[in-house]
């Protein structure tokens, strides 16, 4: 007589396969349910639409900080904040108001075709010339920030009503697409590359993976979902600001850590960006209710940043199941 080993469902087969987003997980349901406790009629399902509008920039950003960290030794991109903010002043001033181009049939391309020039310079960069990738992307960072305050120096402008409108019920587009982006690039051969260069670049390259060209493809990609995300930041906002896109590089650092994707490389994706992004978004709605300061909001994403490394660092990790072993 065999026995057949019973698979969980649902939630606990969760938190049984992705280890590194249990935290987030938990904490999102907490969170959750403070937040409806606090303010019941903002989470009633007729304004999932309008929530997810305020959420989705975060959410797009955190996504695009999460594909640099996955190719490992220390990929990063911190100007996605500031090519959002510069993607936003070019539509707004460039597009909108200079051209008087309103169609989404150029918006939107000249969006994601921004996005993509600044992946193939930050991977140029970091990849191909081999230049610290903080080093790099800082550079980027000023030269994006300083190009949107050129472009428009003060806040100003106004956004077509079909932009406008991603930033309630129809915000489900810039983030469907970037869901169904990166459930394409997991069915395609080079998500193994990544995930393999992220976890062992050494490994990778001694069974014939070509790492800087996986790790100029990664910056490419996060370059497409910043565009994305700086799509849903014009929505929201529905005006040229060129000071708001550099405030979500920590929050995004600090959603993705949070969220579980290893800084090392090779751990994570999108479940743990969303879920780590979703945790802050609840975070800031909850503190928001109780009038808390946008000063005391930047202490609690740099706690949050420093508590969720902690979380995750290998050392702790060991360190508690060495304690946890019975002597």
């Amino acid at each position: 007589m065999t026995t057949k080993s019973v698979r969980p469902g649902g939630l606990a087969r969760f938190f049984i396969e992705r280890r590194n987003t249990r935290l987030a997980a938990l904490l999102f349901f907490i969170l959750l349910a403070a937040n409806i406790w606090l303010n019941p009629a903002r989470f009633m399902p007729h304004n999932w639409g309008s929530v997810l509008g305020l959420a989705a920039p975060l959410l797009l950003a955190s996504l695009a900080m999460t594909i640099p960290f996955l190719a490992g030794r220390g990929s990063i991109d911190v100007s996605v904040g500031p090519l959002m903010g510069l993607i936003n002043v070019i539509i707004v001033k460039g597009l909108i108001m200079a051209a008087g181009v309103t169609s989404p049939l150029i918006i939107v391309p000249a969006a994601l075709l921004i996005g993509l020039a600044s992946g193939a310079l930050n991977g140029f960069l970091a990849a191909i010339l081999r230049i610290q990738p903080i080093v790099a992307t800082l550079g980027t960072y000023l030269i994006y920030a300083g190009l949107a305050l050129t472009v428009l120096p003060s806040p100003s402008g106004s956004v077509p009503a079909w932009l406008a409108a991603l930033a309630g019920p129809w915000s489900i587009l810039p983030v469907g697409l970037a869901v169904l982006l990166w459930l394409l690039v997991k069915r395609l051969p080079y998500y193994d590359l990544l995930m393999a260069t992220g976890s062992d670049d050494r490994a990778a390259y001694t069974s014939g993976v070509d790492v800087p060209a996986v790790r100029f493809v990664a910056y490419l990609l996060a370059g497409v979902f910043a565009s994305l995300a700086a799509l849903s930041l014009t929505a929201l906002i529905g005006s040229g600001d060129p000071n708001i896109g550099p405030g979500y590089t920590l929050i995004a650092i600090a959603a993705v850590a949070l969220g579980g994707v290893g800084l090392a490389g090779g751990v994570g994706g999108m479940t743990a960006a969303f879920l780590g992004a979703a945790d802050i978004f609840l975070l800031q709605s909850m503190l928001t209710a109780f009038n808390v300061s946008t000063f005391v909001l930047q202490m609690a994403y740099g706690a949050v940043l420093v508590l969720a490394v902690c979380l995750n660092s290998e050392k702790l990790k060991h360190l508690f199941k060495a304690r946890a072993v019975p002597r």
